[in-house]
């Protein structure tokens, strides 16, 4: 069982003691000034992290709503894409293949229009995007979201297993986030069980946050707290089957994560 951390949840040296596996969570780390990657801090930031014995993920630039921490020009709707958008996609393959990840994480996209027009221009994008991924050869991952807003696509594991089979390709999976699952199933166990095994044939990598379930602001209750401090009951996870893959933690601390791995080790090991 192998577990990973998010770059916001601490310093490299730090979280170097506690998981296997960190995921460059690209718009956050302060490698842009507006859009223009600034070279020599990717390179800065790649030369200590292969000072250490790492694996790595990656999550690409996404559509966030009520964020003063997200970098306004680095926003991008899956559904409403622009040439520009396709670069700093394209970037963030780039940055992945550079770090060695296995996986590039990414959030669907926004409805805009009507639910099914958003999802078959997000599907036209996703294939275009696909297609670059296959030629850097890097696997892409479409992250389920919450049902606490309304404007998300993918919030159901049918419609994001739907996304997936459009698009078609071998670089294009699934990545679980269960604490988005657990606010689209209200913080019903039983119901995200039955979410985590609908999903469980395409997951390629998952995401672990804690939440109570339920809508709260500013954050529709997407609220990231620690494995164990929120209702999910992670032994739901076991419906994945022989998923090998990174269990991330998207938590804000070392200390989350240390507390996160060492519950959810407890909860999984058999």
């Amino acid at each position: 069982m192998k577990f990973g951390a998010s770059t916001f949840a601490g310093s490299l040296s730090d979280l170097n003691e506690i998981v296997d596996s960190i995921e460059l969570y690209i718009p956050k780390m302060r490698l842009y000034e507006g859009r223009v990657l600034q070279k020599d801090r990717l390179h800065a930031f790649l030369d200590e992290f292969f000072s250490y014995d790492l694996l790595s993920t990656a999550h690409a630039p996404y559509h966030i709503e009520f964020s003063v921490e997200y970098p306004i020009e680095l926003l991008v709707d899956m559904s409403n894409m622009t040439g520009k958008d396709f670069l700093l996609m394209n970037e963030a393959v780039d940055i992945a293949v550079l770090s060695g990840a296995d996986v590039l994480v990414l959030h669907p996209g926004r409805i805009t229009d009507t639910p099914k027009k958003s999802f078959w221009r997000m599907v036209q994008n996703l294939r275009i995007l696909t297609k670059y991924a296959e030629d850097n050869g890097i696997l892409l991952a479409l992250e389920n979201k919450e049902n606490t807003d309304p404007l998300n696509l993918c919030c159901e594991a049918e419609e994001l297993l739907s996304a997936v089979k459009a698009v078609n390709s071998d670089f294009l999976g699934a990545a679980l986030d269960i604490g988005h699952a657990n606010l689209t199933c209200g913080g019903d166990q039983k119901k995200l069980a039955d979410y985590v095994k609908k999903l469980s044939p395409d997951v390629v990598h998952v995401h672990v946050h804690d939440n109570y379930g339920k809508k709260t602001e500013p954050y529709g209750g997407d609220e990231h707290m620690c494995p164990g401090r929120g209702v999910i009951d992670y032994s739901v996870l076991k419906n994945l089957g022989d998923y090998d893959g990174i269990y991330n933690l998207e938590v804000f601390s070392t200390e989350e994560a240390a507390e996160g791995k060492e519950y959810l080790s407890k909860v999984l090991t058999p």
